[in-house]
């Protein structure tokens, strides 16, 4: 079975990987449009900052690009835009651990301070957060797809007791 195939196209959670999408990617893009509106220089490390973020060229244009895929995965919604989310909240993270053991070195070619390291892990949590709803947990409902996918024997004696019930209320009705 594809990933696709997971949550139908009209279920409630595609709203909450939309939302999470195009709101943390309309962050990322307006503070990769504000380092470009600064011209600042592609490598440039002298600690430029934008909403206590320092910032250059380079982090200005990935920042543009994850915030331009994020809003494309709300525009698509459904498992892309989780799936979008879960990948683009790991790197995050990933991002502030190795940011937090470059600092202040010759490879921090980002110039990322403490500021930044703190906003790319809470906007990875975030992302994360937006990404794994209604899909890892251990209560979810049971109408949810991914509980029918994990359970597919309880999800079939339910769907068979609910066709009997359903079948047995026709018959009363005649």
């Amino acid at each position: 079975m594809k990933l696709s195939d997971e949550l139908p196209v009209d279920h409630r959670l595609a709203k909450v990987y939309r939302m999470g999408a195009g709101l943390c990617g309309a962050i990322l893009v307006t503070f990769g449009i504000l380092g470009f509106t600064r011209k600042l220089g592609f490598f440039d490390t002298s600690g430029e900052s934008i909403a206590g973020l320092s910032t250059n060229g380079l982090l200005s244009l990935i920042s543009l690009v994850v915030g331009g895929l994020l809003l494309a995965g709300a525009v698509v919604g459904g498992n892309v835009a989780s799936t979008l989310n879960m990948t683009i909240g790991t790197l995050f993270v990933l991002s502030g651990f190795v940011h937090l053991f470059i600092l202040d070195r010759s490879a921090n070619i980002l110039d990322f301070g403490m500021s930044n390291v703190v906003f790319s892990f809470v906007m990875g949590l975030l992302i994360l957060t937006f990404g794994m709803y209604g899909r890892v947990t251990g209560g979810l409902p049971h109408d949810n797809p991914y509980w029918r996918r994990r359970h597919p024997e309880e999800a079939e004696r339910e769907a068979d007791a609910a066709r009997r019930s359903a079948a047995a209320g026709g018959m009363l009705g005649r």
